[in-house]
């Protein structure tokens, strides 16, 4: 089997072989799934090793026919974006079935076997080059997280799994009417035909549109983003770290493939009320991060305000000069990858902590550090990510896409800039209420600190965050060429060979 399929089908297989497998035998199951995504992360690694980041185009080709009669192929392929985004998308599938037996108490076995479906999905969405497979695997991610949220989550879980899936539905079905749209013009449903074809201004507008609520939806963008607080509060703890790793990243990986390169004009033209939006979202949504009581809660609030980069630096290349394009949209990329790592930590952290207080409030926290000294260590690196204090992978993305608007556009770089305040504000009153002051919760005095299984996971994410922090290079130059292309097919008109 070809590289890129086994990519993305072996996760699936190995979800379908621990079905199989006797469900109360749970370190025979978690040894399975661990193996599973062991695999995963060493093809994914073997993808990037062999990836040749200095040619352009895509790589690692592969197509079949699938449904003739319509012109769609099984074709997937990848640059140096999609590769960036599938080791990442390994990296932690592998880190929440590590950490799976400490932190779900009940039916192991399906919860491995969702994450290793949903990976399946997601590695589909990075891969694919069929926009009708694109749709499948887009469409097909929904349902494991429903599950995860919907079975393993709090007690609100049942209002959370269905508000995140209307909202996410209604955006993909537009998806699907702008795709079939699409095919019907080009007889193709291939992505690279589909960006050349000739389309007028008001096809693209409504095409853009429809695009918009699907790939907001999943950023999710302001006003779009209520879903995101509810999914996130009531999921398990490795559904939050996925959505914030990986899931959020589907939206921002969807404008790159459609909205940019297929509807350029319509994208110019709206280019300003995106960056307003985003620019509601880094400030605004981060003074309500400020305000929430729920520890959780926060959290999520902040990883809508520090996503609205990848929007703004997306979007951002329609207002700069064409020097500052690359580095505006290199920022956007750099941000994705990196909020993976501090969100996720910081999700996951808490995991650890509401594993051992059974509380979210902040209010019933308070002398942690001095009950829980590593974690509290941990956690404070995590928040200095989140913050983006200089030397973290946090402060990377956001400097670049800062830089870029501040020879043109200064008065976006000075709202932009504001999120080192806001951000400041709320991570460290939480952390100095959560983890400092007197005892509030009468569980603290008795919870214990980290084990060793959770220092190593934990270690992995502040690896990764001052790997990228102090050298994003190899990052930036794995990306490089396939942001030149999308920045060139985003910034040629369409509408002067329209028909």
């Amino acid at each position: 089997m070809p590289l890129l399929s086994l990519i993305v089908w072996h996760s699936a297989i190995g979800a379908v072989l621990l079905m199989f497998l006797n469900p109360s035998d749970e370190k025979r199951v978690w040894k399975v799934g661990l193996g599973v995504s062991i695999i995963g992360l060493l093809l994914s690694l073997k993808l990037y090793f062999d990836f040749n980041a200095f040619e352009s185009g895509m790589q690692f080709t592969e197509k079949l026919t699938w449904i003739p009669l319509i012109g769609a192929n099984y074709q997937l392929a990848v640059d140096g974006i999609a590769v960036a985004l599938i080791v990442l998308t390994a990296l932690t599938t592998m880190i929440i079935c590590l950490m799976a037996r400490h932190l779900v108490s009940s039916n192991l076995r399906d919860y491995l076997a969702v994450f290793l479906m949903m990976q399946t999905m997601v590695m589909g969405v990075f891969c694919a080059q069929d926009a009708l497979l694109f749709y499948f695997f887009w469409e097909g991610s929904l349902i494991p997280m429903y599950l995860c949220i919907g079975i393993w989550g709090s007690k609100d879980r049942a209002f959370a799994a269905k508000k995140f899936f209307i909202y996410t539905f209604f955006g993909s079905t537009l998806l699907l009417v702008a795709i079939a749209y699409l095919g019907m013009l080009a007889g193709s449903f291939e992505m690279s035909k589909l960006a050349q074809l000739s389309l007028g201004f008001h096809e693209q507008l409504y095409l853009f549109i429809a695009f918009l609520l699907a790939f907001a939806i999943k950023v999710p963008m302001f006003p779009v983003h209520t879903w995101l607080p509810d999914a996130h509060t009531e999921a398990p703890t490795g559904g939050s770290v996925l959505l914030a790793a990986l899931l959020l990243k589907v939206g921002g990986y969807g404008f790159v493939r459609f909205s940019l390169p297929m509807t350029p004009d319509a994208a110019s033209y709206l280019a300003i009320p995106m960056i307003i939006l985003s620019l509601i979202a880094i400030v605004y949504v981060g003074l309500i991060a400020l305000a929430q009581d729920d520890m959780k809660r926060l959290i999520a609030y902040s990883s809508v305000a520090h996503m609205g980069f990848v929007t703004l630096g997306m979007f951002g290349i329609y207002l700069i000069p064409t020097d500052m394009q690359a580095l505006a949209f290199n920022g956007a990329m750099v941000q994705m990858i990196s909020h993976a790592f501090g969100s996720g930590a910081m999700f996951l952290a808490f995991g650890m902590i509401y594993q051992r207080l059974h509380t979210r409030l902040i209010d019933d926290f308070g002398g942690l550090a001095k009950h829980m000294p590593y974690l509290a260590a941990f956690f404070m690196i995590f928040s200095f990510a989140n913050i983006g204090v200089p030397g973290t992978s946090g402060f990377v993305g956001e400097l670049m896409v800062i830089i870029a608007f501040m020879k043109s556009h200064a008065w976006i770089s000075a709202l932009s800039a504001l999120t080192l305040v806001v951000a400041a504000s709320y991570t460290l009153w939480m952390y100095r209420r959560v983890f400092f002051g007197p005892v509030r919760h009468e569980r603290v005095s008795s919870a214990s600190d980290i084990i060793p299984l959770e220092h190593a996971v934990l270690w992995i994410f502040v690896i990764c965050i001052f790997a990228l922090g102090l050298y994003p290079r190899p990052l930036t130059d794995l990306m490089e060429k396939g942001s030149h292309q999308v920045i060139s097919s985003a910034t040629i008109t369409k509408i002067g060979s329209a028909s």
